[in-house]
């Protein structure tokens, strides 16, 4: 699996185990609502600044992002 997906994947199952909607999502990582879409569908290459405003606003800890099952397919 691409790392672009795998990536969005996170983000979407993060984000979903929080009840947040993307709109929610992006306004809290200060992005754009359809940047956030492109990216759980692996549609966008994220910048690592963008991964980090995500994470944050997921307030989820940067190992347990990385560390998921999602990553070691």
């Amino acid at each position: 699996m691409d790392i672009k997906l795998k990536v969005g994947q996170r983000i979407k199952e993060l984000r979903n185990n929080k009840g947040i909607s993307q709109e929610a999502l992006a306004n809290k990582a200060e992005i754009d609502r359809t940047y956030v879409t492109d990216v759980e569908n692996g549609r966008r290459n994220i910048s690592i600044q963008n991964l980090e405003k995500l994470i944050l606003a997921l307030e989820a800890p940067f190992k347990d992002f990385f560390d998921s099952s999602i990553f070691n397919k």
